[in-house]
């Protein structure tokens, strides 16, 4: 085993970014007292919604259906059987990669009927170079810190023994946000046909970290300097 001095640091990064996707989540329903009508309302609706996202071409990165439900609703909890509607409800992903489009977007889709938007949650990709950007910064870091410490004793690095990725994650979470759109209920007429303006949605930027544990040789050390 070599008698080596050793060196062991830490070197952290941290880049703030701007968000390269935003994910949405649409939960379209609806509700009647027969499950067969409730059933083609769903139908309706959920169609309109995949056709109204479709037709932004390549802006959304991703579409897909997450579940579909039917649910008897009981009049009375004590009484079994005494169904009083049904109500379907189906859940649609967006993922969206053009932003430009993303407002608009959320308020045509929150003014269809019995259809609630929730998000955008803001996110990199997985595979976003910036992740390999902040684990390459931190093992820079690491190099600079060990060598700063071999310059105050003296001596100087001679090898790397260990490089650890300790951590290379993103922040803030996405979190599960209240819906930012609901069309109105059956029944009730919209205020107008024309198309509801935009939301001005501004990205929120995106924190991504990394740090690295690394352990380096170094030459014997001028202890006997003042």
């Amino acid at each position: 085993m070599s008698d080596a001095p050793v060196i062991s640091v830490r070197g952290e990064a941290l880049l703030e970014v701007e968000p390269e996707i935003a994910r949405l989540s649409v939960q379209v329903q609806s509700q009647e007292r027969d499950r067969r009508t409730a059933l083609d309302r769903l139908v309706e609706r959920n169609q309109q919604a995949l056709d109204l996202v479709k037709s932004y071409g390549e802006a959304v990165e991703k579409l897909e259906t997450g579940g579909l439900s039917i649910t008897p609703l009981v009049r009375y909890r004590r009484r079994e059987g005494d169904i009083r509607a049904y109500q379907g409800t189906v859940w649609i992903r967006i993922v969206v990669r053009d932003f430009t489009v993303l407002g608009e977007l959320v308020t045509r889709l929150g003014d269809l009927e019995r259809t609630a938007v929730h998000g955008p949650s803001w996110e990199l990709r997985r595979d976003s170079p910036v992740h390999a950007e902040a684990a390459r910064q931190a093992a820079q870091e690491a190099v600079a810190r060990a060598r700063s410490y071999a310059d105050a004793l003296g001596c100087r690095i001679t090898g790397l023994v260990h490089l650890a990725d300790e951590n290379l994650g993103r922040g803030p979470e996405p979190f599960d946000a209240a819906p930012v759109a609901y069309a109105a209920s059956a029944g009730v007429m919209m205020a107008a046909e024309e198309e509801p303006p935009p939301l001005d949605l501004e990205p929120e930027t995106q924190t991504v970290r990394a740090a690295v544990e690394a352990r380096f040789t170094a030459t014997a050390p001028d202890l006997g300097r003042p």
